[in-house]
């Protein structure tokens, strides 16, 4: 099943339900702060263990404590749901590594 580029309604109303997530361009985005750089590095490779999963990777960035995130679907450069599905995924987890 090809995977559709979402409608700017449908990208709106899923990004209500993920508070601290927006549209940037063609990808959505998020940042996260964390008590340590341990800590962020830990979360990066707990995203990496996620996105090998669900064969959907994003582009991330660690910084001393911080991770920001861009995701898209880069074979139709465009906002798909899988790229909800990863977000998703990467919010529930958040938490367990003190992300805010």
């Amino acid at each position: 099943m090809p995977l559709e580029p979402l409608s700017q309604k449908e990208i709106e109303d899923r990004l209500a339900e993920l508070p601290g997530w927006s549209l940037d361009g063609d990808r959505i985005a998020r940042s996260y702060r964390l008590p340590s750089h341990f800590a962020a590095t830990a979360m990066v490779v707990h995203i990496a263990q996620v996105q090998e999963e669900l064969d959907h990777h994003c582009d991330l960035t660690l910084g001393y404590n911080t991770i920001s995130l861009t995701v898209n679907t880069h074979t139709v450069s465009a906002v798909t749901e899988r790229d909800f599905a990863l977000a998703r995924r990467i919010e529930d987890l958040a938490p367990g590594h003190g992300a805010g």
